[in-house]
């Protein structure tokens, strides 16, 4: 018996429509070839900077730009008044424990600033305002370009306050009236150096003291004497009680002694050198020691030559190895 048919129809499957052979084409190569393929980049219109805008650009990028000089003046104030008393003893340990600065970069940026100050005395009519606002000065109808960061300062502070404006000058000249990097002012400055260079005025076995300056490398040696032994083109290396020191020439003056009582201080050295190598020495050996290591003359009073030769047979020394 026939069954009745159903009042639903059913639909045929309809196959998907095929994609045209170049579409299909163009995907396997892009498949294949991923570098090839196009991407399309919706244009956008990006407005322009109105006055007030470019204005405020400018004053932040001058504030970047001198954040150094002005990093380099408060470090001054904070040294100079030692308004770190309260908490450090040491201004480099301050410098440390506050803002993360090695030994030697509160002082470079100290040094940088002194160089701005320098440099900007070459506009009279410079003023706090145009630095801040403009980054420039004008002087005689042309724009005065200061530095913009420590790295570009740094080589100017080996030179005399008129050299660093000549140099900064012809640096600013050779970039186009740009500000220099701080390659560009180094090879003028070193340039220079060669040119002029001068001969260093010690000698090896010469007796000399320490200038620290703002050298924090000597820092507690002021007047301390060494003995140099070794001569470079700017520096040289001084042998002292408690180790070498090597240092610009800046940072040393010669006692001008005569050569027999140079004679006398090295001996002195190599005792005092020796006594300090001892290990587990009293503390008052170091006392003696910092004593005698400024005692920048060429002998010892009778107290102090029996305080040395005790302390030497204390330790089974003897003073005539060093004879």
């Amino acid at each position: 018996m026939t069954k009745p048919t159903s009042g639903k129809k059913t639909a045929a499957a309809v196959p998907p429509k095929p994609k045209p052979a170049l579409e299909t084409t163009k995907d396997t190569q892009q498949q294949s070839n991923p570098a090839s393929a196009t991407i399309e980049v919706a244009a956008v219109e990006v407005p322009e900077l109105t006055e007030d805008e470019q204005r405020d650009r400018l004053h932040l990028e001058r504030k970047v730009e001198h954040a150094f000089y002005e990093a380099g003046k408060a470090l001054t104030e904070l040294r100079d008044r030692r308004l770190y008393r309260s908490t450090h003893k040491t201004f480099e340990e301050y410098c440390k424990d506050r803002f993360g600065f090695e030994r030697r970069h509160p002082y470079r940026l100290i040094e940088a600033a002194q160089v701005v100050d320098n440099l900007k005395k070459m506009c009279p009519n410079w003023t706090q305002n145009e630095f801040e606002d403009n980054g420039a000065t004008v002087q005689s109808g042309q724009t005065q370009i200061l530095p913009a960061s420590e790295g570009q300062v740094r080589p100017l502070t080996k030179l005399e306050a008129q050299e660093q404006q000549q140099v900064w000058q012809q640096a600013v000249e050779q970039v186009g009236g740009k500000v220099p990097s701080g390659r560009v002012v180094k090879d003028i400055v070193d340039r220079i150096r060669e040119r002029t260079k001068i001969p260093n005025p010690y000698r090896v076995g010469e007796i000399c003291v320490f200038l620290p300056k703002d050298n924090p490398d000597l820092r507690g040696k002021g007047g301390c004497w060494g003995v140099v032994s070794h001569v470079g083109d700017y520096s040289c290396t001084v042998e002292t009680w408690d180790g070498d020191y090597t240092v610009k020439i800046e940072h040393l003056k010669s006692l001008e002694l005569l050569d027999d009582d140079c004679k006398f201080i090295q001996q002195l050295c190599l005792r005092l050198r020796q006594l300090h190598t001892v290990a587990d020495h009293d503390p008052a050996v170091d006392w003696l020691l910092q004593g005698l290591g400024k005692q920048a003359k060429p002998y010892l009073s009778a107290l102090q030559a029996k305080l040395l030769a005790a302390v030497e047979r204390e330790y089974k020394l003897s003073w005539k190895q060093h004879r």
